[in-house]
């Protein structure tokens, strides 16, 4: 059964396990996807509203694109698993003869690649993520403020626990694809971070 089709009850008690996985990075996927999911509901309570009839086209500009960004998110906390079972799997592979070690480190590497993949579009899931959010201030229902506070910080947090699983994995890259991967996650976490915090002044000014 894939992960995102247990119960709640059941992903948790295999999440608390000492079962390797799901870990960090399935997490972080499943804490977007909530980020993002408050974002699109804060849009549809915001809808109808009479007194927010001028952002009608913005709140469902925020809902078509950020359902698709929430459905990914979903498919991220099985991708995000299947990588590290990959990876797992590599590491298992025998070892006694030259052939046999060259197949290894191969297939080691490619893991690796695809276990750094995996976390990685997770964040950039949550960047576009948290730029739709970003363009319900001062476009939304304020009764709501608290919900698209909570989602911004649940996709900030899930953009940078992602990050901590692609520094894993780096490592286990060569420097060039490395130096990719950090440059440009280092870019997309500033801008998640300017981003939050313009979405938390607005929510707290609200209070």
């Amino acid at each position: 059964m894939k992960l995102k089709e247990m119960t709640v009850v059941d992903y948790m008690e295999l999440l608390g396990s000492d079962a390797p996985a799901p870990g960090g990075g399935s997490a972080s996927a499943l804490v977007g996807a909530q980020g993002v999911g408050l974002f699109t509901m804060v849009a549809g309570l915001t809808l109808g509203r009479k007194k927010y009839l001028d952002f009608t086209d913005n709140c469902n500009t925020i809902i078509e694109q950020g359902k698709p960004i929430q459905l990914e998110l979903i498919e991220q906390i099985d991708r995000d698993t299947e990588a590290f079972n990959q990876v797992s799997a590599a590491f298992k592979l025998p070892k006694e003869t030259d052939e046999e070690k060259a197949a290894r480190k191969a297939a080691i590497r490619e893991a690796t690649i695809v276990a750094t993949k995996a976390p990685f579009y997770t964040i950039e899931l949550c960047h576009k993520g948290i730029m739709l959010g970003k363009q319900l201030l001062g476009k939304f229902n304020t009764n709501c403020a608290s919900d698209l506070g909570v989602g911004a910080l649940n996709v900030k947090a899930a953009a940078y626990g992602a990050w901590l699983n692609v520094l894993i994995n780096v490592s286990g890259l060569d420097e060039d694809t490395a130096a990719f991967y950090k440059t440009k996650g280092q870019e997309m976490l500033a801008e998640i971070d300017a981003a939050f915090d313009e979405i938390n002044a607005e929510v707290m000014s609200c209070m």
